[in-house]
């Protein structure tokens, strides 16, 4: 259940947080909607057998949670254009990596 609680609290808690924190009142809705849109590189799971397997890690077995895809992610980080979805996506891929972690202490 706390693996739960923190990988989809990160997932959803966070993106609202940050947008709370960091963008003025006007810009708020549409950043935190940009934050949370970083749930669609979760697409990739459609492609796995089978397409939800609570025992396994995403980090580096869908394609888009492959380690070439975050580093695209970190680059978009870099520019201001594109920062906000490259955010959006290291978000999604921290919330996964703990859920990893989280996994693997769970089976020890």
């Amino acid at each position: 259940m706390l693996r739960f609680l923190i990988h989809y609290g990160i997932h959803f808690l966070v993106p609202v947080a940050i947008g709370f924190s960091f963008f003025p009142k006007e810009k708020r809705m549409v950043a935190i909607l940009i934050l949370l849109a970083g749930i669609i590189i979760d697409v990739d799971h459609l492609i796995a057998n089978p397409i939800f397997d609570p025992q396994r890690c995403s980090i580096g077995y869908h394609p888009l949670h492959s380690y070439f895809a975050i580093i695209c992610y970190l680059v978009l980080f870099i520019f201001k254009k594109t920062r906000l979805f490259g955010l959006a996506l290291i978000i999604h891929i921290i919330a996964d990596l703990a859920d990893c972690w989280l996994l693997a202490i769970q089976s020890k």
